[in-house]
């Protein structure tokens, strides 16, 4: 199966996360005998830039080098030591992620202790320059946009799936619209599994009736409609990368192309060719009048909001 399009976050509306570094990021200059024995009330993302260290977080061993980012959950013993002659250096950032500003998003998660950036090769300037440029006390704007895209790349690479949700009550709002999002992220991850919705659906902890319609009330459609709508936009990108009508109808789990067709069109509001002819004059420069910024508005998912 090709690379999920969509990372966990992707799902969760922007308004909904808010983001908090406790602290400036701590600009890593470690010499062969450096030593740590600590623990922190907060999460700490850390990434090396050059040298190398073990770790010992929670009774995991953790090998860091070039490229890599290790988490810290928050109240976690860690003891870390330098391995390498050349100084061990990166950044360690002291931070909160919450949803709603009260229920911490990375203790839903199972993820990895750590992981090589996968695009390591374009976001070391990024941290590079992250480091060089970090105020001595505050935080700043800026460094919060770029600490973000980092923590995105962590969470992407490292992340296993959502933690099983425990009995909640449905007058907690908060919970449930946690749940919601939870069950979004795990279809669009999985959107081409025939039984990701069956799945997802047996580990909520609500009356699934009321579940659907809550989850179609914020999401603007039922769970089985938003698993059709990631499948059409998954088709999207086979399209555009020249595959034909038949080849992607076939990939996403339709064996007849006509049907396909059909459901492409009630998604995305363009036939299948269409949408590779729309696609095609983009690459060629040509753009429908008052479409010059070369984006074409498809209905998408706003036009099954609005019939909702």
């Amino acid at each position: 199966m090709d690379k999920n399009e969509q990372g966990p976050l992707a799902p969760i509306p922007v308004q909904a996360l808010s983001l908090s570094l406790t602290r400036s990021a701590i600009k890593m200059l470690h010499s062969p005998t450096w030593r740590i024995d600590k623990v922190n009330a907060v999460h700490d993302l850390v990434i090396c830039l050059t040298g190398r260290a073990d770790y010992e977080v929670a009774g995991e061993r953790v090998a860091m080098e070039p490229g890599s980012a290790m988490l810290i959950p928050a109240e976690t013993r860690f003891v870390g030591r330098t391995t390498s002659s050349e100084l061990y250096t990166g950044v360690a950032q002291h931070f909160t992620l919450d949803v709603f500003g009260r229920m911490d998003l990375i203790s839903q998660m199972d993820i990895r202790r750590a992981v090589r950036l996968p695009r390591w090769e374009m976001l070391a300037p990024l941290v590079r320059h992250y480091r060089e440029t970090v105020p001595l006390s505050s935080t700043t704007l800026p460094q919060h946009h770029m600490f973000m895209v980092f923590l995105t790349e962590f969470i992407d690479a490292a992340f296993l799936g959502w933690r099983q949700q425990q009995e909640a009550s449905v007058d907690n709002p908060d919970a449930l619209s946690l749940a919601v999002m939870v069950a979004a992220s795990r279809i669009a991850a999985d959107p081409l599994n025939d039984a990701i919705v069956e799945t997802v659906l047996s580990s909520i902890p609500y009356n699934l009736d009321y579940f659907r319609r809550i989850f179609r009330r914020q999401v603007g459609l039922t769970p089985v409609k938003y698993q059709e709508f990631k499948r059409m936009e998954r088709a999207m990108g086979l399209l555009a990368g020249g595959r034909s009508v038949k080849q992607t109808a076939a990939f996403v789990g339709y064996a007849d192309s006509y049907y396909f067709s059909r459901m492409f069109k009630h998604y995305i509001g363009v036939s299948p060719a269409g949408y590779k002819a729309a696609e095609r004059r983009h690459r060629d420069g040509h753009f429908p009048r008052g479409q010059e910024d070369g984006l074409v508005v498809y209905p998408l998912l706003a036009r099954r909001q609005e019939e909702a």
